[in-house]
């Protein structure tokens, strides 16, 4: 998927300034930046569920700009808001029925077994960290071909949080990631699984494009990069 000269606008305020950034297929993307930086307005452009004011949104090179968010889902997109990503009112086990295209979401309770347990309650009595494990499983249930998530492991335990990179970074999907800050997980070189690359925005503005590992760390009181 790609952003092509893209701007976004909320009443007066322009939250993208024409940005220009690439999330190829077989990779994770992490569009990182501090909040107000533009990282979640990009990825819902991605997603479609904010229209740009100028520019385009690519998928596998044909001009998807005008298609609704309803109409991208469809077409195999796959998109993890930061907030209420579930149905809180359904139970986990029917939240992930609706996500097993074949009604089966063994697959899901493996990825996190701390599911099982919560099956029968509805999903809006869930932790925050439960609830993201019953979203981010959805999301993997979904076999879409292009997977957009808004801060995935928020919430999670650490030991959980990692779990949650290697299963995004498994996926035989695009995967696109909105991050405060880039996990070790996929900054680490050789740590299997699929290629990720980085797009640094600041202020409306990609001001870093390159691989995981040429991201700057952040500094020592655990700021984002830049």
């Amino acid at each position: 998927m790609e952003l092509r000269d893209a701007r976004v606008r909320y009443g007066p305020l322009e939250a993208l300034h024409g940005i220009t950034l690439a999330a190829p297929a077989g990779t994770v993307t992490v569009l990182l930046g501090r909040n107000g930086s533009g990282r979640t307005t990009a990825l819902r452009a991605l997603a479609g569920t904010v229209a740009l004011s100028a520019g385009s949104v690519l998928r596998d090179g044909a001009d998807i700009t005008r298609h609704t968010a309803h109409a991208r889902a469809a077409a195999g997109l796959c998109f993890v808001p930061d907030r209420q990503a579930v149905f809180a009112g359904m139970t986990v086990a029917e939240n992930l029925q609706l996500a097993a295209p074949d009604g089966d979401f063994t697959f899901a309770l493996d990825a996190y077994p701390e599911l099982r347990p919560l099956l029968p309650r509805r999903a809006g009595t869930l932790s925050g960290g439960e609830q993201r494990m019953l979203a981010v499983s959805r999301a993997l249930l979904s076999r879409a071909r292009a997977v957009l998530v808004d801060e995935p492991a928020q919430g999670m335990a650490p030991h959980v949080a990692a779990r949650t990179y290697a299963l995004l970074r498994g996926l035989d999907a695009c995967v696109v990631l909105a991050e405060q800050r880039l996990p070790p997980g996929l900054r680490a070189v050789g740590a299997g699984g699929a290629a990720v690359v980085v797009h640094e925005l600041r202020r409306g503005s990609v001001v870093f494009s390159g691989e995981a590992s040429e991201t700057p760390r952040p500094g020592p009181r655990g700021s984002s990069p830049g």
